[in-house]
This record gives C-alpha cells, sequence and structure tokens, in this order.
C-alpha cells in the first residue's frame, strides 16, 4: 500500500479463488493476477514479470519461496539488479525461524509488550501495529527503498530479510536505552509516559469518553494545571514521582466534572498537549484531519490518505482493493513497455 499510494506500479500474486473486497484498504493501488505457482505455465509467467520488475516481495516461512522454485538465488540471477524483500515474523534464521507466530508474539520476545499496561494488569496488546506495520512493513520498505538506491551505485540488487521481531526490537531502542541509563524501570507504568505519570495519560470525562494529555515540559504542565483549575500544584516538582499517585486521583476527579466536548473548549487554543481521544467513526470529520485531507474518498470509500506527504511528487491512492488483471501475458507485456 505504502509503496503503490507513493506511485509504484504493483502486481500482486494471488492463489486462484483469493476475494479482496474494494474496503481492503490495505490490498488499494495493486494489480492482482491469479497463478497456481505449482503449475508450469503459471509459474513461468510470474518468473517472467519478476525478470522486469525492480522489487519482489514475499512473505512466506523461510525455505517456501524456494521450494516453489522462486528463490532469490534463481530470481536474482536472473535478474541482477532485483531487491527481494523478504517479510517474516522471526526471520530468515534462527531457532524460531520455522516456527508459526503472530504480532503478539514477535512484540513479546522484544520487550515491548512487557512494557504497555497498567501495573496491576496485563500486558496489553497495542493493535498489531508494533510488530506488523511498525516493526514489519515500515522497516520492510525502509529496507526496500535503501536497497534500490544503491543499486544506483552498484548496479546489483541484494536480499532484504525484514523481520517483525528484530523490528519491534529496533522501535524499543530509546527504551532500552532509558534503561541503560537508569531512568526506566521494568515495571509497567512505573515510568514517565507509560502512564504513571499524571500529565501523560489518558482521563475519563462526565460522559464516559476519554481525552489524553501529554504535558511532558514544565511550560505545558503549567497551562494544563490552569485549564483544570488546580492551584497550589508545585510546578517544580512535575517529575516528582512521590506526587504522582495523588496527583492522578486528583485529574481523574477534575475530568470527570465535564464532557469530552467541554474539555475540547476549554483547552482550545491552549498549549496543555491536549487531544480528544477519538473513535474511527469520529475521526475521519474532526477538523484537523479535514483541513489536511488526512482522510480520502476514493471511489466513494472514504479511508486514510497516503502518508507521508511530499512538496513535487505528491501521493495518491491509485484505485481501490478490487481490480484484477487475469492475464499475466497482458502484464508482462505493460512492464516490457
Amino acid at each position: 500500500m505504502l509503496l503503490s499510494d507513493m506511485g509504484a506500479d504493483i502486481i500482486r500474486v494471488d492463489r486462484p479463488g483469493t476475494v479482496v473486497g474494494e474496503t481492503d484498504f490495505l490490498s488499494r493501488g495493486r494489480l492482482r493476477v491469479e497463478a497456481d505457482l505449482k503449475d508450469p505455465v503459471s509459474a513461468g509467467a510470474v518468473v517472467g514479470l519478476c525478470d522486469l520488475a525492480d522489487v519482489v516481495i514475499e512473505g512466506f516461512r523461510p525455505g517456501v519461496m524456494e521450494r516453489l522454485g522462486f528463490g532469490p538465488d534463481i530470481l536474482c540471477d536472473r535478474n541482477p539488479r532485483l531487491v527481494y524483500g523478504r517479510m517474516t515474523g522471526w526471520g530468515q534464521h534462527g531457532p524460531l525461524a520455522a516456527a508459526a507466530g503472530h504480532d503478539i508474539n514477535y512484540i513479546a520476545l522484544s520487550g515491548a509488550l512487557a512494557a504497555i499496561g497498567e501495573s496491576n494488569g496485563r500486558p496489553v496488546a497495542p493493535l498489531n501495529l508494533v510488530g506488523d506495520y511498525g516493526g514489519g512493513a515500515m522497516y520492510l520498505v525502509m529496507g526496500v527503498l535503501a536497497a534500490l538506491l544503491e543499486v544506483r551505485n552498484s548496479g546489483k540488487g541484494q536480499v532484504v530479510d525484514a523481520a517483525m521481531c528484530d523490528g519491534a526490537t529496533s522501535l524499543m531502542s530509546l527504551f532500552y536505552s532509558l534503561h541503560a541509563q537508569g531512568k526506566w524501570l521494568a515495571e509497567r507504568e512505573a515510568n514517565i509516559i507509560d502512564g504513571a505519570a499524571p500529565f501523560y495519560g489518558a482521563y475519563e470525562c462526565a460522559d464516559g469518553k476519554y481525552v489524553a494529555v501529554g504535558a511532558l515540559e514544565s511550560k505545558f504542565y503549567a497551562i494544563l494545571l490552569k485549564g483544570l483549575q488546580l492551584s497550589g500544584i508545585d510546578v517544580d516538582s512535575q517529575n516528582d514521582k512521590s506526587n504522582w499517585p495523588a496527583l492522578k486521583i486528583k485529574f481523574a476527579k477534575v475530568f470527570k466534572t465535564k464532557s469530552q466536548e467541554e474539555w475540547v473548549k476549554v483547552f482550545q487554543g491552549l498549549d496543555a498537549c491536549f487531544a480528544p481521544i477519538l473513535s474511527m467513526q469520529d475521526a475521519p470529520s474532526h477538523p484537523h484531519f479535514s483541513a489536511r485531507e488526512t482522510f480520502v474518498s476514493v471511489e466513494g470509500v472514504v479511508q486514510p490518505g497516503p502518508a507521508p506527504r511530499f512538496s513535487r511528487t505528491a501521493s495518491q491512492i491509485q484505485f481501490n482493493a478490487s481490480t484484477v488483471c487475469n492475464k499475466l501475458c497482458d502484464i508482462t507485456e505493460r512492464w516490457s513497455r
């Protein structure tokens, strides 16, 4: 999706009978073909596409592409400039390389899952954003684009081994750094940005909705206190952890006195690092997202728009996910041109 939004010409090879609807946003902007890779004729046509491609991306367990005859030793020999992106959970080697797993397993090993959640509760899975998409897709895209840049110098492609457990661990670099400096405790909800601090967290409002505050710096903290009409609190003792439990209780009581909408009005225009916590139903219509066109409509389907933004070569969603081309020869001819 990211590469397509940035203008790449993407062909996805699906198993015969695969059904993809137009609201599958992750599959948007690519042509799809159905091919049985165990059939010699279909396999030969797909190899022909790989001969013309800049990048091949696969997401099987290690060894599967080799058994199918599409391993990097074959494809990169035929197309020396080919960048071969491999997306797995555990990586191409190691004791767990062949094991089944999902996002929650990969981030469990990285230390990320243990750090998220309340102190008296179980670890909370951050959807599958940290492993699959942050540690996986983003690192794969970064690696693929870096490899494409390197091709300009060497004329040679290479394999990009993107493992979700590696990427999730890399995302944890800040917290491993703070831990090494003695500034981060292993316990959940015991640190400045994991929910322990009263000025960095979520609070329930009178209407049952929630707001988020992140006033880490003293100048923003002072504004937050002013908006909450809390006097007698020493701003200079903001980072004194002994005060945090009592302040969290006090903040919670104050936030429960007004609705989310009322708090939005209170903090409108104030640099208190405040925001309402919106649902997926409400987020698309927020004025900020509306002004930036963060959500867009393509063929009548509203969805998150492309990111990041470019000043000269603007990204765009090429089309929704339902487009299918059943003739591999047509695509080969298109790419040959």
